[in-house]
């Protein structure tokens, strides 16, 4: 299993695909080239009247290695979202480092370097992608690495999300707030925050804590709400974010302790 962190700083848990799999699904897909590329065989040797000396020959030669190659992945990757028939037969699917779907552009660079460095040309007929795999925690051959993509199981059984709740006397607060001027990235560093603050000491939860709520409330454009901690602040705000975001689920669990009592206000 591996911890995703999405953009609505959500973490999930996907179990991911190893080598024994992947090469299985790959040995799959490449049944299919072989077939794909026997037909496109045929096609150019009958429209070309099987004259290899033909430039007409050369050229559609060409374009039927890359499509077979290159275009067979990034096609089926694009339209299933992630899948080729050989990971669909095996329950695999390829999904962003933060867990979402892949587009046309992941599917792309990966197809590419699949073609060049994992797998064809330099790749020692897949010896790249092995190794590469082998040296990572989440079996990531070269081209996932360049295009932010890890390939899991979807057939498994997932745990629900760990979501934030917020205490109770700030959710007047948050549910005030547009949370649009909060880019992904600084929800993060607060989801991470809020995820390893029991491992903080209290000096360093105080003092990161701070950091945090002034760079969200600054983004936000939004004084702090006075006499609380941190975490509060900054689980509201995420728990908010979340709430918007994502659809209900049932019971979800809690992403750091339960609440503290509100600090008292100086009169």
């Amino acid at each position: 299993m591996a911890e995703f962190t999405t953009g609505e700083a959500v973490a999930l848990e996907l179990p991911v695909a190893r080598i024994p799999i992947r090469a299985a699904a790959f040995v799959l897909d490449l049944v299919l080239q072989i077939v794909l590329g026997i037909v496109l065989l045929t096609t150019v040797m009958f429209m070309t009247q099987g004259d290899d000396s033909s430039p007409w020959f050369a050229a559609l030669m060409l374009v039927s290695l890359v499509t077979v190659l290159v275009g067979y992945p990034v096609f089926w990757e694009t339209v299933l979202c992630g899948a080729t028939p050989g990971k669909l037969a095996l329950g695999l699917r390829v999904v962003r480092a933060d867990g979402g779907p892949v587009d046309f552009r992941h599917a792309l660079t990966r197809g590419l370097t699949g073609a060049i460095v994992d797998f064809w040309m330099l790749g020692l007929f897949g010896s790249i992608a092995v190794a590469s795999s082998m040296c990572s925690p989440d079996a990531r051959r070269v081209g996932d690495v360049l295009a932010g993509t890890v390939v899991v199981h979807i057939r498994q059984q997932l745990s629900l999300p760990a979501l934030a709740i917020p205490p109770v006397w700030l959710t007047g607060w948050s549910a005030g707030l547009e949370l649009t001027g909060l880019p992904e990235d600084l929800a993060l560093s607060v989801r991470q925050y809020l995820t390893r603050i029991d491992s903080l000491t209290p000096g360093a939860q105080h003092e990161i804590g701070q950091a945090l709520v002034s760079a969200v409330c600054a983004r936000l454009r939004v004084a702090p709400p006075g006499g609380y901690p941190p975490v509060q602040i900054l689980g509201s705000v995420i728990a908010e974010r979340q709430r918007r975001s994502l659809p209900a689920v049932p019971v979800p669990p809690m992403l750091y302790a339960a609440p503290r009592a509100p600090v008292a206000q100086s009169r």
